[in-house]
Parts: C-alpha cells; structure tokens; sequence
C-alpha cells in the first residue's frame, strides 16, 4: 500500500512537471484540512510530517498553556497540570506541541482531503508555468495552432497555452488548428485563472530573434543590428552595424544569393525586409534609410530633431512610399521627424535666374493695373494700322485701269518690235541699200 502511494506521488511529478516537495506539501496540506473537518478546530495549529520513504504520516497537534481551560475552548488550551505531563518544561502562555493518534478520516474528510490536493498540485502547476515562460520572455518559440475562437489563437506551447490576440496578428495570415508557426513571447501574466503567456507574430523584436538563428556573425559579436523599424505585414527596415574591420553588414544578412534574408522572410510571410547600413553621421543614416530613393541634400534642425530631404521631383512618390509608408520608416529608424521636399537643384538655380532677370513692371498697383496698361498702349499702334492700309485702297481705287482692258477681246494684239525687226531682215540687200539712199 505503501509503494503504491510513492509511485503515484513520482506518476504525479512526472505528468505535471512539479516536483516531488510540492506534491508531499498538497497532501500534508489535505491531511491538516482533513483532521480539522472531522477531529479538530478551523482555528486550531496542526502539523502533520509525511515520511516520504514509506508514507506513514504523523500528526502534531498544538495547544495554548492555561491555569483552567475556558469552556468552548478545549481544541485551542490545555490547562497547565496537562501541560507538565507533555512537558516538564510547559510554562503558563507558551504553545505545547504533542503528537496526536492516526485518525480514520470520514467520506466528508477525505473528499476535502483530495480537493485541497488537486488545488494545491494545479497551483505548483501554474508556479512552475509561470517561472519556465516568465524566463523565456523575449524569446521565439516554435508551436502549434490549438484553436481559434473568437478571432483569438490560441497557441500549444507544450506545458502551457499562449494567446495571439488580432493586434499580434499578420494582417495576410491565416489561421488552423494544427499550423506549425514561430511566436514571440511577449510577457507572462500570473491571472486567477493561471499564467497568461501573451505571444506575437508582429512584434518588432520578432525579426531580431528570426536574424540571430539565421546569422551565426551576431552570436559571435561581428555584427550587430542596431534598430528595427517594422510595420507588420508589408514592410521592415533594420539597420545594422559591422564590428569587425573588412566584414560587410549588409551582405553577411543578405547572405549568399540572398538565402538568410529570404529565410526569415519565409517565416513572416510576404513582408519585405530593407537592411540599411548604419552610420553615425545623420545625414548619411537618413538618406540610406530612404533607399531607394537618390537623396540629394539633407538639412538638420538638431532643436526640433527634424530632417527636411530633398529628392528629385521624379522620386518623390518613391521617397514618400504606399501611404507614407517608406519615409515613416525610415523617421522610426533614425529617429528624426523626416520631411520630404521635391524638386531639382538645376532645375530650381535656373528658374531663379530667369526670375531675377525678369524686367519688374513700374508705375502699376497690382497686377490688373498692369494689364490695363499694356492694353492701353497697344491700342494706337493697332488703330494707325488699319488707317493706312484704308488710305491705299481708296488710292488704288482712284486710279483709271489700264487700257488693254478697254479694248476689245476680238482686237488683234500689236506685233512687237521684235517682228519688225525680223521682217527686215528677211527683205532682199538691194531693197535695204535703196532705202538707206532715200
């Protein structure tokens, strides 16, 4: 009988995780309250010893020194001739601590008993809970999907069950039961109910822990990730930091074709990772963390802590990202309060220029002044035009049209000189030189 109470004390500690202290503490605990149903006071002090090689328990029973004992008070005193007989020693107001006989507890008694040792075991349970994941606070942890309910996951963590509330939640992640994924333990909260084990899959230090499994040179301290601006589900930028002279950080966590970024990235479905390369220089921090986009001037209110970034005028919507998106990143990352200003530097140096050479109108209050200015004095000009040109057409008009329109169209045209010129030559020698005499 004996062994079979020993072995189903180290069944109990091998089931539940406790150990054997806190098991032999319940039962003690169920036999006080047992003793105290049916043999003894609420108020009264019991203590029992359980010999843990053979279970035979022993019952210590105290009780106050008094000259007479009050009546309705015979559980709590012992009048002191009483007393002597315990103990030579027993003085009058001190406590005598005697062994009392084993009992044979009733039905009543026993269903206490094992109340009080199934609480008291469910209670080292949830201790031993809460101190295993309260030093695992920070850390990834490979699980099981159990269920979901109530837009909450609820996650198998072996021992325990965590919760992923929505807000941990990927926004284009789907859950089931039974999906293997990687939580981050967020915080352990000791509830009336047990431990609370709080887990995220969106929380920024999530991407530290996948990095430090998938980057052996951050373990061996050369390289080091300085801080992570992440926002879940689309995008994250970390920027990092060599710690060894020659060694290149952003390609020791891109790795070699770009298997140890894409392996955490594996694990966090389609968000994408930007590793910025970290500089003590502001200036060159803040124009790295808007990659990509070619920055070309940065200026620094160090009172406001405020960036103003100007970028050419064809990246400006690639500066600013989806909604903000890009230079809210990269003002988490650096810590300044980015703002964006479009616009080339050429392009503005010879706007300015043509501004500045630009003759400024005189005499004029405004600009509707200056354009009823310039109307008045084009006026004269356009009405001297027209006067002109009328005075040559009533000219033209004067003037008699010339006389080959008078003739009439059957009269035969005048030979030219030329004809008469050709009839003389065709006359005979002779003809000519009498003419020439005449």
């Amino acid at each position: 009988m004996q062994n079979q109470f020993i072995s189903a004390i180290e069944q109990i500690c091998e089931e539940k995780g406790i150990s054997q202290d806190s098991v032999i503490e319940a039962i003690e605990a169920a036999l006080i309250a047992a003793y105290k149903k049916d043999f003894g006071d609420k108020d009264q002090e019991v203590r029992i010893e359980l010999d843990r090689s053979s279970g035979e328990a022993r019952i210590f029973v105290s009780k106050e020194v008094v000259k007479e004992v009050q009546e309705g008070f015979e559980m709590l005193q012992i009048a002191l001739p009483d007393a002597k007989k315990l103990n030579a020693k027993a003085k009058l107001g001190e406590m005598v601590e005697y062994e009392e006989d084993n009992k044979e507890f009733g039905r009543v008694a026993a269903q206490t008993a094992k109340q009080v040792i199934m609480q008291r075991i469910r209670e080292a349970e949830r201790e031993v809970v809460f101190n295993e994941f309260t030093d695992k606070e920070g850390q990834i942890i490979a699980a099981t999907v159990q269920r979901v309910e109530r837009g909450n996951v609820y996650i198998d963590l072996g021992h325990a069950v965590g919760v992923l509330f929505p807000g941990d939640q990927l926004p284009n992640e789907k859950y089931y039961t039974g999906q293997r994924i990687k939580v981050y333990v967020v915080r352990v909260e000791q509830t009336l109910r047990g431990p609370q084990i709080v887990v995220s899959r969106t929380h920024p230090e999530m991407i530290r822990r996948l990095f430090e499994m998938e980057v052996p040179e951050i373990s061996g301290g050369n390289v080091d990730i300085v801080d992570i601006a992440r926002e879940a589900g689309a995008r994250t930028k970390i920027a990092v930091k060599s710690n060894v002279e020659g060694v290149d950080p952003v390609g020791t966590f891109v790795g070699g074709r770009g298997s140890r970024v894409q392996a955490v990235m594996n694990e966090i479905g389609e968000e994408k990772i930007d590793i910025i390369p970290y500089s003590e220089d502001s200036v060159e921090f803040i124009s790295s963390a808007l990659s990509p986009t070619k920055v070309l001037s940065v200026k620094l209110n160090e009172a406001e802590k405020k960036a103003t970034v100007r970028v050419p005028e064809d990246q400006l919507s690639l500066a600013i990202g989806k909604s903000g998106q890009n230079v809210r990143l990269a003002a988490k990352l650096t810590g300044w309060n980015v703002d964006i200003d479009g616009g080339d530097e050429a392009g503005i140096e010879e706007t300015a220029e043509a501004v500045a050479d630009e003759p400024k109108p005189t005499n004029t209050k405004d600009l509707e002044d200056s354009l009823m200015t310039a109307a008045q004095e084009e006026t004269p000009a356009q009405d001297e035009k027209p006067e002109a040109e009328s005075t040559a057409e009533a000219e033209s008009a004067d003037e008699p049209k010339p006389e080959e329109s008078e003739k009439p169209k059957d009269e035969p045209k005048p030979e030219d000189d030329n004809s008469e010129d050709k009839d003389e030559k065709s006359k005979p020698a002779a003809e000519v030189e009498e003419s020439k005499e005449k």
